[in-house]
């Protein structure tokens, strides 16, 4: 779990200056047709095979509005404290772009379906104190994706510096809802932790409703975070920048710290801030310049002329509203009482975004505090290494349960335990057929032990003495000799009783 980290830059930008948030949060819905046409939704389909006269915007034809979609949507805003509009309508967003064939957009502007919620995101201060900051939601609003843009060559994978660019239309007119942040203020050193818990927390509370996957690594869920520096003492807001699709949980923390330090240095030697976007890099962790921004952007929104209004029966809301599963703070909560967890604790396993895996593994068999010892272990520094959120690793609850239950019955011990998660992530198949192939087992014939016990024994004299002198602390020398020789598959605690047992001296 990360706390405020405090670097000497980052640490001189939150002397100067107060940072300024705002997120908009894009999510894919989970229906099984697109938003206005009939086409499937599934995900890794070959390019260009899951689109319509509808989707792509041929003369003639018309949309229609997914029922699915609304629902889903609704939901959504009923569990962020929303006001659902009795009357909404779609319009027509005006845009030139590859990515969406008919050069606009079917978009709400004016009249969202839901507004003025808030999330409460709980995160842990600089001093290991708990506190909750609430995000107030502006609106969640009704929308169809675009396509996906492929830039072949260069060294970025975008537009600048590729020979070419390909265009899969298949995602064009999935169901997609944004999800827009009023301005967040007041959060200090805080910021990019901020900005990860509500983006996590955002996620749970949406996976929770079933109404959507939220992979980021998939892009069903995709975060631009709004990033301004305000001096300390002043009272209007900086010029803001839009970081642009940040496909981590991790990453949302790393863009926002970046975007705070590049911000405060162009400002103290005496530049401007540009309104602009900006893409994030996962491999240096800045952040560069993708194009101007202005608030008054044109993108000519009319009502969309093909489409009548949508108004909701508040019967309809009602029966949704009180259909709604239980609300991921009560979860936490229960789970917390259930685990015995300390708020910090629990909290690690919150930012880890490991709750929905944690207790799945509990689900198939293992202890808890197992559970959480490898996925916020091991399996994080993993999916840390490789960029990628904890859901996204090769390996399930059910095999890390196996691996748990491997290490309790005396099979396995951690160091070997890690070679097993190495090897299902390998694809070597399950914990079993890993251990197995690659031989891993504790030995646990006592024979080959005080054999190699015995060769330990001889290859260090000295430290035999010591021990027969009353320093049993120094048999880590002996045990650690053993592990060697059978390659860390001895148990060390038997090895330890062995040998003491052997020199005729106690424990």
């Amino acid at each position: 779990m990360s706390t405020a980290t405090v670097n000497p830059d980052f640490a001189t930008a939150i002397s100067n200056y107060d940072p300024v948030l705002g997120f908009e949060v894009h999510v894919e819905l989970s229906t099984n047709s697109k938003m206005f046409c009939g086409c499937p939704t599934d995900f890794g389909a070959a390019p260009n095979t899951h689109v319509c006269p509808t989707c792509v915007g041929l003369p003639g034809s018309l949309p229609v509005v997914n029922e699915a979609a609304v629902e889903a949507t609704i939901k959504i805003g009923l569990a962020l404290n929303c006001d659902i509009a009795e009357w909404c309508r779609f319009a027509r967003k005006n845009y030139f772009y590859p990515d969406m064939p008919k050069d606009y957009q079917i978009s709400q502007y004016d009249e969202p379906l839901c507004s003025n919620g808030y999330l409460d995101v709980d995160v842990v201060d600089e001093a290991g104190e708990h506190r909750t900051v609430r995000v107030e939601i502006e609106r969640v609003h009704m929308e169809e994706d675009t396509g996906k843009l492929l830039h072949t060559g260069g060294d970025t994978g975008r537009i600048h510096g590729a020979d070419y660019s390909l265009v899969d239309y298949n995602r064009a007119g999935v169901p997609l809802i944004e999800i827009v942040t009023k301005t967040i203020e007041g959060t200090g050193a805080l910021a990019p932790e901020v900005g990860k818990a509500y983006v996590t927390q955002l996620r749970e509370l949406v996976r929770s409703l079933n109404v959507s996957d939220v992979r980021m690594e998939q892009g069903s869920l995709r975060c631009d975070a709004n990033v301004s520096l305000m001096p300390k003492g002043a009272s209007e807001w900086g010029t803001r920048t839009e970081t642009k699709n940040v496909n981590s949980l991790r990453s949302v923390e790393r863009a926002i710290r970046s975007e705070i330090i590049r911000q405060a240095e162009v400002l103290d030697a005496g530049g401007t801030i540009t309104q602009e976007t900006r893409h994030f890099h996962e491999t240096t962790g800045d952040t560069t310049p993708g194009r101007e921004k202005s608030d008054a952007e044109d993108y000519r929104y009319f009502p969309e002329p093909d489409l009548i209004p949508i108004a909701a029966d508040p019967q309809w809301v009602e029966q949704l509203r009180a259909a709604l599963p239980e609300a991921p703070s009560l979860r936490l909560g229960r789970l917390q009482k259930e685990w015995g967890l300390s708020d910090f604790d629990m909290l690690a396993v919150v930012s880890s975004g490991a709750v929905d895996v944690v207790v799945a593994t509990v689900d198939a068999g293992a202890d808890q505090a197992a559970a959480r010892k490898w996925w916020l272990g091991e399996l994080t520094r993993i999916a840390n290494s490789e960029g990628v959120e904890l859901e996204a690793l090769a390996i399930t609850p059910t095999q890390v349960a196996r691996v748990v239950a491997l290490v309790e019955d005396g099979s396995l011990n951690d160091k070997l335990a890690r070679k097993v998660i190495e090897g299902v992530l390998a694809g070597e198949g399950e914990p079993d057929d890993v251990v197995a192939a690659r031989g891993l087992a504790v030995v646990s014939d006592d024979g080959p032990l005080i054999a190699a016990i015995d060769e330990a024994i001889a290859a260090n004299p000295d430290v035999v003495e010591k021990i027969a002198g009353g320093k049993p602390q120094a048999a880590g020398v002996i045990v650690g000799s053993v592990m060697k020789a059978t390659r860390g598959q001895a148990d060390a605690g038997r090895v330890r009783e062995l040998l003491f047992e052997k020199l005729g001296v106690d424990a």
